[in-house]
C-alpha cells in the first residue's frame, strides 16, 4: 500500500456522487466481535456452526439453538463500533445521500455508530422474527417468554432474525443493494474475503471504480482498481476525511 494509492482513493471519494461501502466480518473483528466459530465454546465445542445455523436444526432442537444464539448476543453486546464504523457514519452525516452501507455483518455496529439506512443482507442478530408465517394471534402482546419465546396462543416460535444456511437473503435489501451498486461511482469493499455471494457480486456489478481494503488478499482483488492492504479502522478515517 502506497501513499499515492491512498491519495488517489481520497480523490475518488471526494469526486464520487454515489458510493457503496460493502463490509464483511473483518471489519467487525476489529471491534472484537467473536467470529462465527469463536462463538463455539463449552457445550457447543463438538458442533459445527452449520449444524446450528439452519431452520432444520432450530426445529429439531429449538432451545439448544436459541441458547447458542443467546450466547453470541452476549458476546456482541460487549463490543463497540471502531474507528472505521465511526468514520463511515460521520461521512454520511456530512454528506447525506452519498454513501450507502451494505453489510454482511449481523452485529448492528454500523447502526450503533450512527449510520442510517444500513442494508443488512444477513439480518440482525439482536432482533427476532416469527419462525412460521404469523397468524392474527402472533402479536407482540402475545409473545410468551421462553427458550425460545413463542406465541402464547398458537405456539409459533420466535427465532433470530438472521439469514441461516439455505435461506435467501432479504429480497428488498438485496434489490436495493444491487441498484445502489450498479448506479455507484465507487465501491469500497472492506473487511470481506469476497467469496460469499450474492454479496460479493455487488463489487462486480458496478460500472464505477472498486477499492478493496483488507489486510489479506481477497477474491475481489482482480476487479479492484486499487487494493489497500490495511484495516478499516486504520484506513477508512483517512479515506473518508474531507
Amino acid at each position: 500500500m502506497g501513499e499515492r494509492d491512498v491519495a488517489a482513493v481520497k480523490t475518488w471519494v471526494r469526486d464520487a456522487r454515489r458510493i457503496v461501502l460493502l463490509t464483511g466480518a473483518g471489519m467487525s473483528a476489529e471491534s472484537g466481535v467473536p467470529t462465527f466459530r469463536d462463538a463455539q465454546s463449552g457445550l457447543w465445542t463438538n458442533f459445527r456452526p452449520e449444524e446450528l445455523a439452519t431452520e432444520d436444526a432450530f426445529r429439531a432442537r429449538p432451545r439448544f439453538v436459541w441458547d447458542w444464539y443467546a450466547a453470541r448476543r452476549v458476546g456482541m453486546a460487549t463490543v463497540q463500533p471502531n474507528a472505521g464504523h465511526r468514520a463511515v457514519a460521520a461521512f454520511q452525516q456530512r454528506h447525506p445521500g452519498r454513501l450507502t452501507v451494505v453489510t454482511q455483518n449481523v452485529d448492528g455496529l454500523h447502526q450503533r455508530a450512527g449510520s442510517a439506512g444500513v442494508l443488512a443482507l444477513h439480518g440482525n442478530i439482536a432482533e427476532d422474527k416469527w419462525l412460521d408465517r404469523p397468524r392474527a394471534c402472533c402479536t407482540a402482546e402475545n409473545v410468551q417468554d421462553g427458550h425460545p419465546p413463542r406465541c402464547a396462543a398458537c405456539g409459533n416460535l420466535r427465532r433470530p432474525a438472521v439469514v441461516w444456511f439455505g435461506e435467501l437473503l432479504p429480497a428488498a435489501a438485496l434489490v436495493e443493494a444491487e441498484e445502489a451498486a450498479s448506479g455507484s461511482d465507487l465501491v469500497l469493499v472492506v473487511g470481506t474475503s469476497g467469496r460469499v455471494y450474492p454479496a460479493a457480486g455487488l463489487a462486480r456489478a458496478t460500472r464505477g471504480r472498486v477499492v478493496v481494503v483488507n489486510p489479506e488478499p481477497t477474491a475481489l482483488d482482480d476487479v479492484a482498481d486499487v487494493v489497500l492492504a490495511g484495516t478499516s479502522a486504520m484506513l477508512l478515517p483517512r479515506l473518508l476525511e474531507d
